[in-house]
């Protein structure tokens, strides 16, 4: 959807900062960075939060721009298919409402609606994509910014619905309505419409097409050069140019992060795997499981299916029957969510006939002793999947083959198959109330990994209270269900099943915020803990304030500690703590360490911040970026940490100044009078932010930036000392919003900002 349909954001910005919601403010503005450049987990937070906030502030037009971005972030790029519908629908609905209906931007729920449908099933939805999306096109004209992408998602529909040849046309009409009221077609519509030629069997055309939208400004700018070379692989190699297909696809660490991009990637590689320079490896059989899996957790329908296919046509060249087998089969269970399935038994059925007349490749050795064998083999260079065939004949008979095949099957992504065969030696035998807790564990994870929750908790129910509890502890763990994993947990312990359930304790307690809890756990048992389990004990017990297990634990890594009691306060260096920013994004806060797992900010940060200087933070004391290895640079080295929570606020208040920039000496000085009270200073701008000079408009070095002051510093205070502070500067400081707040010399701060430009 063109982004200028949003044209409103900047001066809604500048509202909400001179309202005070300035945290809210700078999010705005972030939200299609974060949709176009695969910041999720950003957005999956920021977009709700400000969604929420709009409604409070009863900014209807606000609160739909949060929601349709990050339900394009979810439709778009990710790919969500049948588990985003009923989210577009209800904005399709919101859209309708008065208030939103005259918003430019309302027609971004139809394309958001459409979009959806075609990831879930795109020739099941095609006549209801047509229907919706032509209503609103009919409405519009090429002028109108939503003109393009919901042509662009009607050109798609068409193609889908196996109207290719009419697609091309409906393409070609658009581009000319667009051109005559000058405006030039997105890349968007072109690449859609080379796909349609595609279809149309017009490859050359196609790849013409291509070329022609290569200069096209782009709706989703950061997509563009990957989906462009996917496109573009996928069409040199139908014409059987398969050189320059192979230059033009991405890699697939570039694909790897983008669902939108993986059928589309997937029938390339299929196309060129024949060639030398595509090497069809056991590797990318387990990528494509994955992705598999993911499209069938998204609800994304025909692309598992297609997936299926594909993957299971790719294994058969790597030998791999057995895999292709399975593909077929998930293929098949897949059509039934499918509403439009002609076509797909047939091609599933020459699979499973493929399958049938590929010959598994010679097997090392003889059947008895395969274990030796796989035990033997070079774990780096052996195939898995070969494995997986080599020792299929005596699984589920012998146990040391079952747990060598059956974990290697998890390994490929199908922990089901594995399972099944598992669960026939170990419980249908009668045997798994006295199997060895490895072999429990292993079936345990099978079953969490094939989501078969029922079936694992059938199997706890046979078990000792030990493993019992062990196994339902896994299991509520990988769910996240954090409460029932530390109650099961804590059962498992009680029942004697050593050091693991005590972690499964700590992790849990952890999540719950019980820190106290989970750091006793561990220190009952402090000589059996590994370096790692120490450290999260030391977390865990700074963050309740348990200064003696602290001090324990510290002895215990062997890190000094001076103080013998109390609260740990001790200078221990430099670091970077790493913390949330209003955007959704991070900061790094240069910091003062002052324990084990503690630091004291010591920059002044922004108002509206979570924290500020002055703040103590615990800390997770896991490296996050390993320690250079030249000499030189790690005495540099200012080392990054996760920040955990805040421990104690101080209490600072922060004060933002803004100006023209002083001689050297005049800052020097202002900077020792900052130090010698004890007031964090920062400057946020660089030596390219300039302001303007009042009488020649010449421009002149800025600088702007924060000071921090303690909780017993009025803002009175601050005023008179910055005012004394920078009396004598050729040019003036500015300080609005503090002067505002002390109501002094407001009207000479308003004249200073806007002579300088600040």
């Amino acid at each position: 959807m063109d982004v200028d349909i949003w044209a409103w954001v900047g001066e809604t910005q500048q509202q909400l900062s001179e309202a005070g919601n300035v945290g809210l403010a700078m999010a705005l503005g972030d939200l299609p960075a974060q949709a176009y450049e695969g910041r999720f987990p950003q957005l999956d937070v920021m977009a709700p939060a400000i969604a929420q906030q709009a409604e409070g502030l009863e900014l209807p037009w606000l609160e739909f721009y949060a929601r349709y971005w990050h339900l394009l972030g979810r439709v778009g790029d990710r790919a969500q298919g049948a588990v985003a519908i009923g989210d577009a629908e209800q904005l399709l609905a919101f859209a309708q409402r008065e208030g939103v209906r005259d918003c430019p931007s309302a027609p971004a729920a139809v394309e958001a609606l459409a979009m959806a449908w075609a990831n879930a099933d795109g020739p099941g939805y095609a006549t209801e994509r047509m229907e919706t999306l032509g209503a609103v096109i009919e409405g519009l004209q090429p002028a109108d910014p939503a003109y393009t992408g919901l042509v662009t998602q009607y050109v798609a529909a068409l193609v889908d619905a196996g109207r290719a040849t009419e697609a091309v046309g409906y393409a070609e009409a658009a581009v000319e309505r667009l051109r005559a009221a000058d405006r030039q077609a997105s890349w968007e519509l072109g690449a859609e419409s080379a796909r349609a030629l595609l279809a149309a069997g017009r490859a050359e055309d196609a790849l013409a097409a291509l070329q022609a939208a290569t200069d096209f400004q782009a709706d989703d700018p950061v997509a563009k050069p990957r989906r462009d070379g996917v496109r573009r692989a996928l069409i040199l190699a139908t014409l059987g140019r398969i050189a320059e297909a192979v230059d033009a696809l991405p890699d697939l660490d570039v694909v790897g992060e983008h669902p939108r991009s993986w059928v589309e990637w997937s029938e390339a590689v299929g196309k060129l795997a024949g060639s030398t320079q595509i090497t069809n490896t056991w590797q990318l059989g387990r990528v494509l499981r994955q992705w598999i899996d993911y499209f069938g957790m998204m609800g994304g329908y025909r692309a598992r299916v297609e997936l299926s296919l594909i993957a299971g046509h790719l294994a058969l060249a790597r030998q791999g029957a057995w895999q292709a087998r399975l593909l077929a089969d998930l293929a098949e269970s897949g059509t039934a969510e499918l509403r439009e399935s002609a076509g797909l038994a047939e091609r599933i059925a020459a699979l499973r006939a493929a399958a049938d007349a590929t010959a598994e490749p010679e097997a090392p050795g003889p059947l008895d002793e395969r274990v030796a064998y796989f035990d033997a083999a070079d774990g780096y260079n052996a195939d898995p999947e070969r494995w997986v065939g080599w020792l299929a004949p005596l699984s589920g008979q012998d146990l040391e083959t079952t747990r060598r095949h059956t974990t290697t099957l998890g390994f490929l992504g199908y922990p089901a198959t594995g399972a099944d065969i598992y669960w026939k030696l170990l419980v249908d035998s009668g045997d798994i109330a006295t199997a060895d807790p490895e072999d429990i564990g292993y079936l345990t994870t099978l079953l969490t990994e094939a989501r078969q929750d029922e079936r694992l908790e059938q199997m706890a129910a046979m078990l000792a209270h030990d493993q019992q509890h062990l196994a339902l502890t896994r299991l509520h763990s990988a769910r996240e269900r954090w409460a029932e994993a530390l109650d099961a947990a804590e059962h498992a312990v009680a029942a004697g099943a050593g050091i693991e359930a005590r972690r499964l304790v700590a992790s849990a307690a952890q999540q719950l915020d019980q820190n106290a809890r989970g750091a006793d756990v561990l220190r009952e048992v402090l000589d059996e803990l590994t370096e790692e389990d120490v450290w999260r004990m030391i977390v865990m017990a700074t963050s309740a304030e348990d200064w003696d297990t602290v001090r324990k634990g510290a002895a215990k890594i062997g890190m000094p500690v001076k103080s013998a009691e109390g609260p740990i306060e001790e200078e221990m260096g430099l670091i970077r703590v790493i913390l949330p920013a209003p955007d959704g994004g991070q900061r790094q806060v240069l910091s003062i360490r002052t324990g084990p797992a503690t630091a004291r900010l010591a920059l002044p940060q922004p108002r509206g911040m979570d924290y500020n200087a002055g703040d103590l933070v615990v800390f997770d004391p896991q490296l996050l970026e390993p320690l250079p290895e030249d000499p030189e640079e790690q005495q540099n080295f200012v080392p990054p940490f996760a920040a955990v929570r805040i421990l104690r606020p101080g209490g600072y208040t922060s004060y933002f100044f803004d100006g023209a920039a002083p001689s050297e000496a005049d800052w020097a000085e202002f900077t020792e009078v900052m130090a010698e009270r004890g007031w964090p200073m920062w400057v946020y701008s660089d030596e390219n932010y300039t302001v303007t000079h009042p009488t020649g408009g010449d421009p002149l070095p800025g600088v702007f930036g924060w000071v921090a002051v303690p909780p017993n510093v009025s803002a009175v205070e601050v005023d008179a000392l910055l005012d004394d502070a920078t009396e004598r500067w050729s040019h003036p400081l500015a300080w609005l919003d503090l002067a505002r707040e002390v109501d002094v010399e407001v009207e000479r701060h308003e004249r200073i900002v806007k002579e300088y430009g600040l």
